[in-house]
């Protein structure tokens, strides 16, 4: 079965934001989100706002589209 849009952009997120040698935490903070919610957005069980995802995208240093991708 094909991956949902929310499980795709987690699966990026969680592989971008550990190459990079960030945390949950580190992206907790930074965004101003709970660490809960962060989880469920890696885990595919959260939808973002699209301003959310700016932000998330902005934070580790990439495009939307590489999240999505």
């Amino acid at each position: 079965m094909a991956k949902s849009t929310a499980q795709k952009f987690g699966d990026n997120m969680k592989k971008i934001r550990t190459e990079k040698g960030m945390s949950q935490g580190d992206i907790c903070r930074e965004l101003g989100l709970d660490r809960a919610y962060i989880s469920n957005v890696e885990n595919g069980k959260q939808n973002l706002t699209i301003s959310t995802m700016e932000k998330v995208a902005k934070v580790l240093e990439v495009s939307v589209d590489q999240l999505l991708k």
